[in-house]
């Protein structure tokens, strides 16, 4: 009547994805829309991926009613008995962990980025080597966790990618900290750049700030038009989504992106969608 052994563990690895698909479905609308645009083969473990890097910041960002450090320990402690044993009764985790199972991902960009969601239980504001340390925990391996989907076992496409991957990381985690400047001083007291002495951002340092952005773009855009067929197009859309809210975001003066939250709308992602499509179908990227 329910069928053997493999085929339940099957059906619960299914509704395991399908969790983590909701999460990325409700959480951000852009990384959803690209993530469907990849081969099939890579859609179910990047939502994967993005299940569990979310599960993590909601527990350092949003429940603050609970205690966020036992959380996050037992967040952590789960997340390392899930991959040793190869299943976790959690959904997100077991579907963290098959896909962290099959592509063989580092142990080390888990504990990295787990560590990062650490410091945001304590800090406030970063010096220049904090942020480094906290951008490549909380972004770049991330890109990298990706990669090891994307590349399916090639250890050398990997090493080539690996640091446009993670610029690219880097690129769209210091947009995000642009785009929520105002939420993260006013509800979380945090603020990331080190460029910036107190909670206050002039001309002056948000150019400054951009020009580390562009190059982050530059680099990052350099590995997307190198990733397999399969990856490319979703990777390209996100990319170009970001780079437009980018692009919003420069156009403000200092002030009104402390007072602010920059979007795209729908009709401008759809736009982008398209256009994007044309270039892909052209071989333009």
């Amino acid at each position: 009547m329910y069928g053997n052994e493999a085929q339940m563990k099957e059906l619960f690895d299914q509704v395991s994805y399908q969790c983590s698909k909701a999460v990325i479905s409700k959480y951000s609308t852009s990384f959803s829309l690209g993530v469907r645009l990849l081969h099939r083969d890579f859609i179910d473990p990047i939502r994967a991926i993005y299940g569990y890097v979310r599960l993590a910041d909601e527990i350092v960002d949003s429940f603050h009613d609970y205690d966020k450090k036992e959380l996050l320990e037992g967040f952590i402690k789960d997340t390392g008995a899930a991959i040793r044993n190869g299943i976790s009764l959690n959904p997100i985790l077991n579907s963290f962990q098959q896909t962290v199972n099959k592509y063989d991902i580092d142990q080390e960009l888990i504990d990295a980025f787990n560590k990062s969601m650490a410091m945001d239980l304590e800090k406030k504001n970063y010096k220049r080597e904090e942020f480094k340390e906290y951008l490549y925990g909380s972004s770049e391996v991330v890109g990298l966790m990706c990669l090891k989907v994307f590349c399916e076992g090639d250890k050398e496409l990997y090493a080539s990618l690996k640091e446009s991957a993670m610029q690219l990381g880097s690129a769209f985690q210091k947009v995000n900290f642009m785009r929520d400047f105002n939420h993260d001083f006013q509800y979380l007291g945090r603020y990331y750049f080190p460029e910036l002495s107190s909670a206050k951002l002039d001309e002056v340092t948000k150019k400054n700030i951009e020009k580390s952005i562009d190059k982050d773009f530059a680099d990052g855009y350099a590995g997307v038009v190198k990733l397999p067929k399969k990856a490319r197009f979703g990777v390209y859309l996100v990319y170009i989504y970001y780079l437009r809210l980018f692009n919003k975001i420069k156009r403000l003066p200092a002030e009104n992106v402390l007072q602010s939250r920059v979007r795209i709308s729908n009709g401008q992602k759809m736009f982008l969608l398209a256009r994007s499509y044309v270039r892909h179908s052209l071989n333009l990227i």
